[in-house]
């Protein structure tokens, strides 16, 4: 067998357990919504905004589902992607949604809130989210945290935590310990990406606050950034590369 075959096969097997955002058929595709599978349990869905600065830009967020409930972090970047992120979650998946919960206070993390709360679903933030929202405001979550929520889903669970400031001084992560996935949010950079907007950003903080995060959850396998394509370990060491000082 040729050499780069050996070098190549541990990244062939983890793809197969956790291909990226790439690899990735949609089970939902509009022109405001995609929807795609990336582990047994877990989905990835994409919305669109359009930024001055960007142009039109892809938002992640994610749905962990287990025993016909739902949780979903970040919602769509706008009410009419959010209404069929919540009817497909609904219809197709048949899940009730137990929370929805922003990782920070930009619109690409609540700017469907008010149409979750409209369906009565709870929504869940760290503290420092809730008065950034009230300060700019802009919908504002209903039940605050100050480090750490653990919320459940069927009978499993998904931990968010707050690790420090980056990409705003209030941006937290979701970990689903049962698959090794970890919803980073816009802390988290895809690979190959620049440093973005920056105008809440604590850039001398960001590589610590996510090297405390790779130090508290060494298992990861899978890692669904903020904008732009899932992938392993490597995006929180090119996160913290990113911002390290020089």
């Amino acid at each position: 067998m040729p050499r780069i075959i050996y070098l190549l096969l541990p990244f062939l097997f983890i793809g197969s357990i956790y291909p990226s955002a790439g690899q990735v058929a949609p089970v939902y595709t509009s022109e405001n919504l995609v929807v795609q599978k990336v582990a047994d349990h877990v989905y990835q869905h994409i919305s669109y905004l359009q930024t001055q600065s960007f142009g039109k830009v892809e938002c992640n967020g994610m749905v962990v589902v287990n025993k016909k409930e739902a949780l979903v972090f970040d919602t769509p970047s706008n009410s009419k992607a959010t209404q069929e992120l919540i009817k497909w979650v609904q219809d197709q998946l048949h899940c009730r949604i137990r929370a929805i919960v922003p990782t920070h206070f930009h619109d690409d993390c609540l700017g469907g809130l008010d149409e979750f709360h409209k369906q009565q679903v709870p929504s869940y933030a760290s503290q420092r989210t809730i008065e950034q929202a009230k300060a700019n405001n802009l919908p504002v979550p209903q039940h605050g945290f100050d480090t750490k929520q653990e919320l459940k889903v069927g009978s499993k669970k998904v931990v968010v935590e707050y690790f420090g400031e980056g990409h705003t001084r209030d941006n937290v992560v979701a970990y689903f310990p049962a698959e090794k996935v970890l919803f980073g949010g816009c802390l988290i950079k895809e690979t190959g990406a620049t440093k973005g907007y920056l105008g809440d950003a604590n850039t001398n903080e960001w590589s610590a606050t996510v090297t405390r995060l790779k130090q508290k959850y060494s298992e990861i396998k899978l890692v669904i950034p903020g904008h732009g394509k899932p992938g392993s370990t490597e995006l929180l060491d090119y996160t913290i590369g990113l911002f390290k000082a020089e």
